[in-house]
């Protein structure tokens, strides 16, 4: 496959370490130490979207997920994403975001939210097509 280097395209984000780096992100504690932490939010939303079968528990992991989404376009803004461009899933702090957008995609498609789970799928895509397959299509 040709590579095509799009002059205008932004450079790929390479995020620090998540915030809540070294710590378990399913403990409560570690949320609440750690509210601004995308990988935080993304665990609690798959470990709910996982086991949601009443209607409730399908909101607490939209509500999760949501969550994490923000948090996600908060880091990624703060560190010089504009809106678009690369964020490579291979640089493992980059994951915790990938992975927030991803279950804000699957919970959005377990209450019915086409839209939305079509717009948090192209934005992985855009982010990075290779994270698609990894975080959606398993």
């Amino acid at each position: 496959m040709v590579q095509i280097n799009d002059m205008l395209a932004p450079p790929p984000v390479n995020l620090p370490e998540d915030p809540a780096s070294g710590a378990d992100p399913t403990q409560t504690d570690t949320a609440l130490q750690h509210p601004d932490s995308p990988l935080v939010w993304a665990v609690r939303a798959e470990a709910a979207l996982s086991s949601a079968s009443t209607e409730e528990e399908k909101i607490t992991a939209y509500a999760f997920a949501r969550t994490g989404y923000h948090r996600s376009l908060d880091r990624l803004r703060a560190n010089g994403w504009k809106g678009w461009g690369p964020v490579p899933y291979d640089h493992a702090p980059n994951q915790g975001v990938l992975r927030a957008i991803a279950s804000l995609a699957r919970a959005a498609q377990l209450i019915g939210e086409t839209d939305e789970y079509d717009r948090c799928r192209q934005m992985l895509s855009d982010a990075d097509p290779a994270s698609v397959a990894i975080l959606l299509d398993n």
